[in-house]
């Protein structure tokens, strides 16, 4: 018999907050991984723990760019699309390098897929639904963008991903999976991504006024990141033929000012609150229906809303105590990378 040998994954984006944790999830299912990040929002230091972990490997490069011809030589088993910056501030920097992150990154890790036989999965998002008319938001709802806003970028470029996405599935070229992920929040997030989650508990933490764009009385529903990760290792292992996007996100919703009560009272903070105009085109409702991930993928959050800012706040809180810098360690692949073997499995 030949020798086994372990799965390779693929994980654009995996400096990010979200792809880090899940290069964390596949190296422990026993999967080797290459992170590929162009570090525009992903940092190193977000991995700086695997820098020794012989089945990882960091390469920067950017998908919009012909991706390194050493991918193409590997027998790759999951390509996983995290790559393209997630929260407004940082995609609206740059909103052509968004959009094109959006369509020419996936085209090229769809291509990548498709010559080494591999699954895809594309980390697609909620704003699909833009200011939603249907609540719930469940997978056959076609959504509410704006098309010429100050989101689209990230919102149609998304859109047009799962479009390409399930273009190359229906003509036969790649065995695709798309997730719709609705709010994360936990360790490794930026506290400069202008999201609720980390604005709230780093002002909150500095003792200084807590700011919330609207009223207050805007909702979201708010997933824990090793859930959110969970659900993505399961989507990628299923074997069940998927024709559409899954939803996956904590259907538990809450007011931006209840979450933002919540977060005072877990850090003991002095901190006050202080409204500004709600930014044009932002939600004022988002709840997942995740009757799909559940059926199909076993799939529901577990870590409640209190256990997952608790560990976020401390990660914040040691954060602002030493924030050590850690250079991208980039070298060839490892050897144990070039072995031949089956296929994908990674169950969680």
């Amino acid at each position: 018999m030949s020798k086994m040998r372990r799965k390779i994954a693929v994980v654009a984006g995996g400096a990010g907050f979200l792809g880090s944790h899940l290069c964390d999830a596949l190296l422990s299912e026993n999967v080797d991984v290459i992170s590929v990040d162009n570090f525009r929002t992903g940092r190193a230091r977000n991995l700086a723990h695997l820098q020794r972990e012989p089945r990882f490997e960091l390469i920067e490069a950017d998908v919009i760019d012909a991706l390194p011809a050493c991918l193409g030589r590997l027998q790759i088993d999951a390509v996983f699309n995290l790559a393209c910056a997630a929260s407004p501030p940082h995609y609206q920097t740059d909103p052509e390098h968004t959009l094109l992150t959006c369509v020419l990154g996936t085209r090229n890790l769809l291509r990548l897929a498709e010559a080494s036989r591999a699954r895809f999965v594309l980390a697609s998002t909620s704003e699909i639904y833009g200011d939603p008319e249907i609540h719930p938001q469940v997978e056959t709802y076609w959504g509410n963008v704006n098309p010429t806003g100050p989101r689209a970028c990230y919102d149609e470029g998304k859109r047009a991903a799962e479009t390409l996405t399930f273009d190359y599935a229906r003509m036969g070229r790649v065995d695709v999976r798309v997730a719709r992920i609705f709010n994360t929040y936990g360790p490794r997030m930026r506290a400069d991504d202008g999201r609720i989650v980390s604005n709230a508990i780093t002002q909150a933490l500095a003792h200084n006024p807590i700011t919330v764009y609207g009223d207050g009385t805007q909702t979201r529903s708010f997933c824990y990141a090793e859930d959110l990760v969970d659900g993505l290792v399961r989507l990628g292992a299923c074997e069940t033929p998927l024709d559409g996007p899954i939803n996956l996100g904590n259907p538990a919703e809450l007011t931006i000012a209840t979450l933002v009560g919540q977060v005072i009272a877990l850090t003991g903070s002095r901190s006050s609150t202080v409204f500004c105009p709600l930014p044009l085109d932002d939600p004022r409702r988002r709840r997942p229906s995740i009757a799909r991930a559940n059926e199909l993928l076993g799939w529901s959050p577990r870590i409640p809303l209190s256990t997952g800012l608790k560990s976020t706040i401390a990660w914040f809180a040691s954060e602002q105590q030493h924030t050590p810098v850690v250079n991208a360690h980039v070298s060839k692949l490892p050897t144990s990378l070039h072995a031949a073997g089956d296929g994908l499995s990674m169950n969680s």
